[in-house]
């Protein structure tokens, strides 16, 4: 390797500083299409967030309501065509991880109704009157 390949003269050279892997391959343009892959993807990400006005909640609800009607139309065609249905995996959620996802939101509520009742208190009065005089 001649002192082209090494950044600043360094003992290293910029691969192996980049970690030398497949991500040091895909920042230095060593495998062009899915480098080209990963670009095209970033940009038509921003295109339809950024032109569009879609926001990530907009567009995952879109997508889970065309997956639902998918599904429900393949449900109907194969009732009517004696083809099999769709396979449906069984859901079951434990009695263990509902009281722990409980027990965490219960956690977090309270956690703000203790900071709503300290900003409301009487010690920050004016603290309170010039945060509601910003927002109204």
């Amino acid at each position: 390797m001649g002192s082209s390949d090494r950044l600043f003269n360094r003992q290293r050279t910029v691969h192996e500083i980049l970690g030398g892997g497949s991500v040091a391959d895909v920042i230095l343009w060593r495998q062009k299409n899915v480098t080209l892959g990963i670009l095209l993807a970033t940009l038509s990400s921003w295109v339809v967030f950024e032109r569009s006005g879609y926001t990530l909640l907009s567009l995952i609800s879109s997508v889970l309501l065309l997956l639902l009607t998918i599904l429900f139309l393949w449900a109907k065609s194969a009732a009517i065509l004696n083809r099999p249905p769709p396979p449906l995996p069984v859901l079951h959620l434990s009695e263990e991880m509902v009281k722990e996802v409980s027990g965490l939101i219960r956690n977090r509520v309270n956690d703000l109704l203790s900071v709503l009742r300290t900003l409301l208190s009487a010690k920050t009065q004016t603290c309170t009157s010039k945060l509601l005089h910003i927002c109204c």
